[in-house]
Formats: structure tokens, sequence, C-alpha cells
């Protein structure tokens, strides 16, 4: 247990490390000065190239699977105070993200991160997060806003996970709690972290991903 609180604290060190910054960087741009200037993948892909917005984004992304995947080797049995531990190291990932250390707390809004975390944590948040992608992709296809798509993904992630519970009667709640309570939390901290985008979809200013 003592190893889990340690991967906890790495957990949110590793979330800090703003690879969308060191990679703009590396191409002769300060991304937090340029675009929208968010340090994420979608900033990156649109003013460094898209190429480098799918390596921010895939860097992210593993920001928050690697903890997760060491997580279980740290813990011998399931129960519900370890998968909260569990969780907890996947929270600490997208909170370094959202608020890291190196850049005074001002980090990005969390999508990439928080998807790494759902695929390491295999089945409960797998199952459910692969289907909220599902809905992401086809949102962004047909409206183009990766905003967008990312809010309708995030909302319908908890409401995926909740029908998951109840369908499979293995999966039983008594045990799942802590899942529910972060499939809330997190997503709840996404959105917020999109309040500028919500305004400028609202005003029709936000700026399409790619256009037919």
């Amino acid at each position: 247990m003592m190893w889990l609180g340690v991967l906890v604290f790495l957990a949110y060190l590793f979330g800090s490390v703003p690879f969308g910054l060191i990679i703009a960087r590396a191409n002769g741009v300060d991304i937090r000065t340029v675009g929208s200037g968010n340090i994420g993948a979608t900033n990156v892909a649109r003013v460094v190239g898209k190429k480098w917005g799918y390596l921010c984004f895939g860097l992210d992304c593993v920001k928050g699977l690697l903890p997760m995947l060491i997580a279980p080797m740290l813990i011998d049995t399931l129960t519900v105070g370890t998968l909260s531990m569990w969780l907890a190291v996947g929270c600490a990932s997208v909170l370094g993200h959202v608020f890291p250390v190196f850049l005074k707390f001002r980090g990005g809004k969390g999508v990439a991160t928080s998807m790494g975390v759902v695929l390491g944590l295999y089945p409960y948040l797998t199952i459910p997060g692969l289907i909220s992608f599902a809905l992401w992709l086809i949102a962004l296809l047909i409206w183009r806003y990766v905003s967008l798509a990312s809010l309708l993904a995030t909302a319908a992630f908890p409401l995926t996970l909740t029908a998951a519970i109840v369908i499979d009667k293995q999966w039983r709640f008594t045990e799942l709690w802590p899942l529910l309570i972060v499939a809330v939390v997190i997503p709840a901290l996404v959105m917020i972290r999109h309040v500028e985008n919500i305004k400028r979809l609202l005003e029709g200013s936000e700026s399409k991903a790619f256009r037919h």
C-alpha cells in the first residue's frame, strides 16, 4: 500500500510533464502564446502540424496509461480500498496534466490523459471508455469540433459506465462504487476546463478541426 502512495505522487509528476510545450518549443514555438494558448494536442496540431499533434496526444495519453498499468503490479487483491488507490493514481495523472507543477499549475484540459487512465483500468473503465471514444469520433466527423466531441464523450462516460454495471451482473456496485465517483469527478473537471470552448461554441466562433 505504501508503494501505491508513492506511485500516486510519481503519477502526478509524470502527468505534469508538458509534452505539448516541449514539442512546440522543439519546433521554435511557445505554444502558450499562439492559437488558443493551450498546451494540449489540438492546439499543437493547429499551430505546429498534425503529426506533432498526434504525437502530443499519444504522449499525453501515456501519462495516464503508464501509471495505471504499473499500479496493478503493486496490488495483491482487488478490493474497494485498493481500487480506490488505483483510481487515485489515475486522478493524480490527470491533475498533473491539468495543474502541472512545472508550469505554475496552468496546464491542459485533461482529455488525452483521462483516456490513458480509462484504457489502463481494464475492463471496468476501458469498455465504457471505448464506447465514449466511438461517440467522440462520430461527433467529430459530423460537427468537426474537437471540443464539442470531447464534451459529448465526456458527458456520456459516466452514463456508459453506469449502464455497464447494471447490465453485467458480475460487476457489483458494492465493489465498484469508487469507479462511479471518479467517472463523475474527472469528466466534471474536463468540462470546467472547456468553459471557454463552450462559450465559443455558443457564439459560433469555435475553430473546426477540419473542413469538408
